[in-house]
C-alpha cells in the first residue's frame, strides 16, 4: 500500500524537501514513524476524503499522527516545495506547454468556517471557499491559491500569476510567465489587462457583451478540466478544515499528484 501511494520516484522527491525531524535533547520517547508511511497515509486521506481518526491501522501511524506530522510540514510549505519540485522535472522534459495558459476558479462548502472562507453568492450565502488554479496549455497546474467564496475572481489574478514559481526548461534560462493567459469574463477588467500587458503576457480575457458564448471555451476548457481532476481529491469536495492553510495542503497534494501521473507516464 505504501509503494503504491507513494512511488520510489516520488519519494526521492519528497526527500529532498521534508525537513529532518526534531531531536529530543532529553533523548527517550517514542520510536518516530517513517516520513513513508506517514506521507502514505496523508496521500490516503487526501484522495478518499476519509477523516484523520477513520485512517486504517495498517499504515502503522495513527489518524493523529499523521494529522501531527501534516500540520507540521505544512508549515513548513513542504507541499508546494514539492509541487515545484514535480515541475521542474517535468519543465526538464519538455513536457510544460507555456504557449497558453488558463485561469479559473470553483466554489465548495465550508462545513466548519474558519480562515479564508465567506458567504457563497451562489449557494444561498452558505459560507465556502475558492480555488484558484493556472494551468498549463495541457491542464498541468502552474499556481494555486484559496480565498472566501466571496472574493472576486479578478481579485485573484495577479496574486496567482505571480505565484508561478520559476520552473526549469529544456534550454534556456528558468520561466515563470505564460505567452498568453485565457480567462472567462469574470476577469474582463482594464487594470488586470494593463497589469498583464506590462508583464510581456497576451492576455486573451472574453468580454462583457462581446464575445459569443458559443468559443468562449475553445481554449479554456483545459482548466476546467483540471478543476475536475482536484475533485479527485476528495478531500477538496468539501472544506472540512478550520486553518486555511492546511486547506491549501490540500489543494497542494491534490496539483502535486495531478503533475506526478505525467512526470510517471
Amino acid at each position: 500500500m505504501v509503494e503504491r501511494l507513494v512511488p520510489d520516484e516520488l519519494w526521492e522527491l519528497f526527500e529532498r524537501v521534508v525537513p529532518p525531524a526534531p531531536v529530543r535533547p532529553q533523548g527517550g520517547g517514542r520510536r518516530r514513524h517513517g516520513d513513508r508511511e506517514v506521507l502514505a497515509a496523508i496521500v490516503f486521506v487526501a484522495t478518499s476524503g476519509c477523516t484523520w481518526a477513520q485512517l486504517p491501522p495498517s499504515f502503522g501511524p495513527s489518524g493523529p499522527t499523521a494529522h501531527r506530522r501534516f500540520s507540521e510540514w505544512s508549515r513548513a510549505r513542504v507541499w508546494a516545495k514539492l509541487h515545484r519540485l514535480v515541475l521542474d522535472e517535468l519543465g526538464a522534459r519538455g513536457e510544460l506547454d507555456w504557449s497558453r495558459c488558463a485561469i479559473d476558479s470553483v466554489n465548495m462548502r465550508a462545513t466548519k468556517k474558519g480562515d479564508l472562507t465567506g458567504p457563497n453568492p451562489v449557494d444561498r450565502g452558505k459560507y465556502g471557499s475558492k480555488i484558484h488554479l493556472i494551468t498549463e496549455r495541457t491542464g498541468l497546474p502552474l499556481s494555486i491559491g484559496i480565498s472566501g467564496a466571496n472574493m472576486h475572481d479578478s481579485q485573484g489574478l495577479e496574486p496567482l500569476v505571480r505565484g508561478i514559481p520559476p520552473v526549469r526548461s529544456r534550454r534556456g534560462p528558468r520561466r515563470r510567465k505564460p505567452d498568453k493567459l485565457h480567462g472567462d469574463k469574470g476577469y474582463d477588467y482594464r487594470h488586470l489587462r494593463q497589469w498583464l500587458r506590462s508583464r510581456g503576457i497576451t492576455h486573451r480575457i472574453a468580454r462583457r457583451g462581446v464575445d459569443s458564448s458559443e468559443r468562449l471555451g475553445r481554449h479554456r476548457w483545459v482548466v476546467e478540466r483540471s478543476m475536475s481532476w482536484l475533485a479527485g481529491c476528495r478531500r477538496l469536495h468539501r472544506r472540512y478544515e478550520r486553518k486555511a492553510e492546511h486547506f491549501l495542503a490540500f489543494a497542494g497534494i491534490a496539483a502535486t499528484l495531478i503533475c506526478y501521473r505525467r512526470l510517471a507516464k
